[in-house]
């Protein structure tokens, strides 16, 4: 039994019917919705990690790559979070294969918020975070849902150290975005600007863009704020 074979059935072996049911439902599966189609074994996030943790330096990134085309949920994220450790530990050469394998892949596969979130800022944010990050405009203002959201996550690792000047950037980009899983993403990432930049910075982007802002990414940009300031923006958003 190859390596991959050998991953994939001890995954499946943590499935449940009942909680992929309800995996379903939360990822908004039904018709019309963002993960129309999507399948689920009902496999939690905690066991997946198990299984990386154990198998990730001995899969290639070929056999990566083939799992990360499952029409399984849960067998899409095992293979982005074996890429997020193979990144991590990796040397330059590796790093580049996996970032240039990532960004291949986003439309089709990399195709949940939580696929997005739990990656992006490590593989996209990681690459980039000392090279041009101008792909990160081209991303913002892609038509697929899911590259404006790895774009607008990407910035969390520059946040982290400090750096706000990409996620204000491209929170400007998606201003007028209609999908609310952007209006979440970027309200989420200028919410972190303000804990980890400063709140004067993120309260600089509400004065110059809040009467442009969805109201849900205004929401989620000042839960951090003291409730004061909450309540000011808030004021001001329904003049």
């Amino acid at each position: 039994m190859i390596i991959s074979e050998k991953i994939l059935k001890e995954l499946r072996s943590f499935g449940s019917k009942t909680k992929a049911t309800t995996l379903r439902r939360f990822f908004k599966t039904g018709p019309g919705e963002y993960g129309e189609g999507d399948e689920f074994l009902g496999v939690v996030v905690p066991d997946i990690r198990r299984i990386v943790k154990i198998y990730w330096q001995n899969i290639s990134l070929t056999y990566v790559e083939k799992i990360l085309h499952s029409k399984f949920h849960e067998e899409r994220l095992l293979a982005l979070l074996i890429l997020v450790k193979k990144f991590q530990s990796g040397d330059a050469l590796i790093r580049k294969s996996i970032y240039n394998l990532y960004i291949k892949n986003i439309k089709k596969y990399i195709n949940n918020w939580d696929l997005v979130d739990l990656t992006a800022p490590h593989i996209v944010g990681g690459y980039l975070a000392d090279k041009d990050k101008e792909i990160l405009i081209k991303l913002a203002n892609s038509k697929n849902l899911w590259e404006r959201r790895v774009a607008m996550l990407a910035t969390f690792f520059d946040i982290y150290l400090g750096d706000c000047r990409w996620a204000i950037k491209i929170a400007k980009i998606l201003l007028k975005d209609k999908h609310d899983l952007i209006h979440k993403a970027a309200g989420w990432m200028l919410r972190e600007v303000g804990k980890r930049c400063s709140k004067e910075t993120l309260e600089e982007f509400l004065r110059q863009n809040v009467a442009l802002m969805p109201r849900t990414m205004l929401r989620y940009s000042i839960e951090r704020l003291p409730e004061e300031r909450r309540v000011f923006w808030l004021k001001y958003k329904k003049k």
